[in-house]
């Protein structure tokens, strides 16, 4: 995190991923004064402030004396809050968490080419994210140890090969908090049909949640090698799991995986044609 701590980074946009990466940041060491934030909403403004960050609702008073800016904002405003910043990023590392918004059309809105593109989670909020990032051949490996530190303080980090890999990442992991919420839904539903009280049936999913996932993340096995060893042989596992084959649950949530990459891909095509 050494690199990070000694440079001065600002953030268009300051909401709650943007929240999460200025907390991270200043948990590990950055110093407030070190960051900047612009936002349009006085309440947001307020909040950070409280954090004693530098805040503004000047985007271009807010990149002046910045090593690295991070843009946090909607698609839908993209084009109207980067054109007028275009060639004001000299020498400044540009990191974009901007769901969609691709690098090529990035550059052509700021005017440069030294660009991180990041497919970040919701679970950033509690530093527990799991990031993925492509940067072009603009961008150094000094560059990317700095978006690496900036990123990891809420979470994992992944480079990718190509920045078409975002649009799975996307699907992975962009999306994928999601994806346990509605199967963490469907249990908690199905514990109070079974006769769970609520609460009971909400506790017991949401442990069971955070000890698979940890078993999975600490075990040396893989998690198909963990689920055989807690499925026994015409036992209740194996008795809930033959219901999930005969419904082809896998294959629904890989054609599932394989839409939400395939919109990523669409929404990342109608912002480069409405940034023109």
């Amino acid at each position: 995190m050494s690199a990070a701590l000694n440079c001065n980074i600002s953030f268009i946009g300051g909401g709650n991923m943007a929240q999460a990466l200025i907390g991270g940041l200043i948990s590990q060491g950055l110093p407030a004064t070190r960051i900047t934030v612009s936002d349009p909403v006085e309440k947001v403004r307020s909040l950070l402030a409280e954090k004693e960050v530098n805040v503004t609702d000047d985007n271009i008073a807010a990149i002046k004396d910045a090593d690295i800016v991070l843009f946090a904002v909607k698609p839908q405003v993209l084009a109207g809050v980067l054109k007028p910043l275009q060639g004001l990023l000299a020498g400044k590392l540009v990191i974009s968490i901007v769901a969609g918004a691709e690098i090529a059309t990035l550059s052509v809105l700021l005017g440069t080419d030294r660009i991180v593109r990041v497919m970040p989670n919701t679970p950033a909020l509690v530093q527990t994210g799991a990031h993925g990032l492509f940067a072009n051949a603009e961008v150094g490996s000094d560059d990317r140890e700095l978006a690496s530190q900036i990123l990891a303080s809420t979470g994992l980090t992944i480079w990718v090969n190509s920045e078409a890999q975002i649009d799975a990442v996307t699907a992975v992991s962009g999306s994928g908090p999601a994806y346990f919420f509605y199967m963490m839904e469907s249990m908690i539903r199905a514990g109070k049909n079974l006769g769970l009280d609520e609460k009971v049936a909400t506790a017991l999913t949401l442990q069971t949640a955070l000890g698979a996932a940890q078993m999975a993340i600490t075990s040396s096995n893989t998690p198909a090698e963990l689920r055989k060893n807690v499925t026994s042989p015409n036992g209740t596992t194996q008795a809930a799991l033959e219901v999930f084959d005969r419904a082809q649950i896998s294959q629904n949530i890989q054609a599932a995986l394989a839409a939400a990459q395939k919109r990523s891909q669409e929404l990342a095509q109608e912002l480069s044609d409405n940034s023109k």
